[in-house]
């Protein structure tokens, strides 16, 4: 993968971001962190899952030692890995492992984004798993002390998943597919 195309994928990237997480309100918390230039997109072109993980432990270190009003959050664009959604999910439990060895279980979460993302209990056409479908294979590097503060000004942030779902029920397939091209 070459500059041009890696740029590619982290334009493909913002644009989802851009047009649906935050144009359609899907994490109330995103829009703050990109306004404020506070999202680190990386893109890592290898398929292998090792190097993905170095990569992970890479990234995770440096967020912890960056300064959240610099950096607040990572979003690890991986799209040569796993094009079937559940090798991908089994993949976190390897992810979940570089997180707990680091000993940073309570400081940071990492979220997960499929092309084909599906919920247990769904089919895979339901509308419902388009809230965590993104372009590419993506780990969304997360400091958990920014979570909380969000939560704090969000009270019903248990509602988030419930209002997400009745907006994409309301916009349907097509309108989705028009919103994010595909």
């Amino acid at each position: 993968m070459n500059n041009d195309e890696e740029r590619v994928v982290i334009e493909d990237t913002q644009q989802w971001l851009n047009k649906a997480v935050i144009g359609l309100n899907l994490c109330p918390f995103a829009k703050a962190v990109v306004a404020k230039q506070q999202v680190r997109y990386v893109v890592c072109v290898e398929s292998e899952p090792e190097q993905v993980l170095k990569m992970l432990q890479e990234e995770m270190q440096l967020l912890i030692t960056t300064d959240a009003a610099l950096l607040d959050t990572t979003l690890l664009i991986a799209p040569k890995l796993y094009p079937d959604f559940l090798d991908f999910n089994e993949f976190l439990f390897d992810c979940d492992s570089v997180l707990l060895s680091m000993a940073l279980e309570g400081v940071l979460q990492i979220a997960d984004f499929h092309p084909r993302y599906q919920f247990a209990g769904t089919q895979a056409d339901d509308i419902s798993n388009f809230t965590n479908r993104a372009p590419y294979p993506t780990l969304h590097l997360l400091r958990e002390e920014s979570i909380d503060k969000a939560v704090e000004a969000f009270p019903d942030a248990s509602l988030i998943y419930e209002r997400n779902v009745k907006v994409l029920e309301d916009l349907g397939r097509e309108g989705w597919e028009g919103l994010v091209g595909k």
